[in-house]
């Protein structure tokens, strides 16, 4: 993000000094971008994306369900690739505008510039991560669960106490991983996975306990990948505040409030609504851990 110039305050300086001192000043570089100024009207397919007249879409590979589906962002299925396409088309990008980018989890969200216009990829607004990245408002409001294998003794637990002598797993960088570390707090430290299909893999062979994911997808992992799992439970929101799903862009985007804006119109006019009950109305209702 470019340094914002201060204006020139009025001063009694000659013009040539004034002149000279400018000529002097570093000059900002060039960009084919516009500024975040320039793109501030929010005008449809005209914002300042990484590639002109497109829009650069990104999310983890595999893509997951009830997210995606079939492992393929750019087919418009899934709550997230639905939930893109929305916002997509709010900001002026029709579906052939939209450009699929692979970036891994955690990269999405770390420091440094990035070659998307925005990620989505189940990323838990923080305060942590806005450090380094923007987020959109929130387009979707989740809850942390325990997923176990039913003849476990994981399953059996109706308590967060009931959890901090089990061995428990999840995805590196999550907010999964951070509810094991800073609500159940464990004896035993959490194995953690690169990816959530590592996490899986670890439940099914017993090498944890249980594992901790969002609510979606532990039901979509207990009704059609782990089917000998349950859902023991999920934890209640942290303070009271909801965690939300945002979309990420790069620190100081130019496309944040715009992008913002169309997440809250769609919220607003019910789209944001039909769209979860269409992927996600069977993950609503499981025990809340206390």
């Amino acid at each position: 993000m470019r340094p914002v110039q201060r204006a020139l305050r009025r001063t009694a300086v000659p013009v040539v000094v004034l002149a000279a001192a400018v000529s002097c000043a570093p000059q900002p570089e060039s960009s084919d971008k516009p500024s975040a100024s320039a793109s501030s009207s929010c005008e449809k397919g005209a914002l300042a994306t990484e590639t002109p007249g497109k829009l650069t879409v990104a999310t983890d590979e595999p893509a997951y369900e009830p997210w995606f589906k079939d492992d393929d962002p750019g087919n418009g299925k899934g709550f997230e690739s639905a939930v893109a396409y929305a916002v997509a088309d709010r900001l002026g990008y029709g579906k052939d505008k939209v450009v699929w980018q692979t970036v891994p989890f955690n990269k999405a969200f770390a420091p440094g510039d990035k070659t998307f216009d925005f990620d989505i990829n189940q990323v838990s607004v923080s305060d942590e991560r806005k450090k380094a990245v923007d987020f959109s408002s929130g387009y979707y409001d989740v809850r942390q669960a325990v997923v176990a294998l039913k003849n476990s003794r994981a399953a059996k637990a109706k308590s967060v106490a009931a959890l901090k002598d089990v061995k428990l797993g999840a995805q590196v960088g999550t907010t999964s991983l951070d509810y094991i570390n800073d609500v159940v707090r464990p004896t035993r430290a959490p194995a953690v996975y690169g990816k959530n299909d590592q996490a899986k893999s670890a439940l099914r062979n017993g090498q944890v306990d249980a594992i901790v994911v969002d609510l979606p997808t532990a039901f979509y992992i207990t009704g059609a990948e782990v089917t000998d799992a349950t859902i023991v439970g999920q934890f209640e929101h942290r303070g009271g505040t909801p965690e939300q799903f945002g979309l990420v862009l790069d620190k100081g985007s130019a496309l944040t409030s715009c992008v913002s804006r169309a997440v809250d119109a769609l919220r607003e006019d019910g789209t944001l609504g039909r769209i979860e009950q269409q992927w996600l109305s069977d993950a609503v209702d499981a025990p809340v851990l206390k």
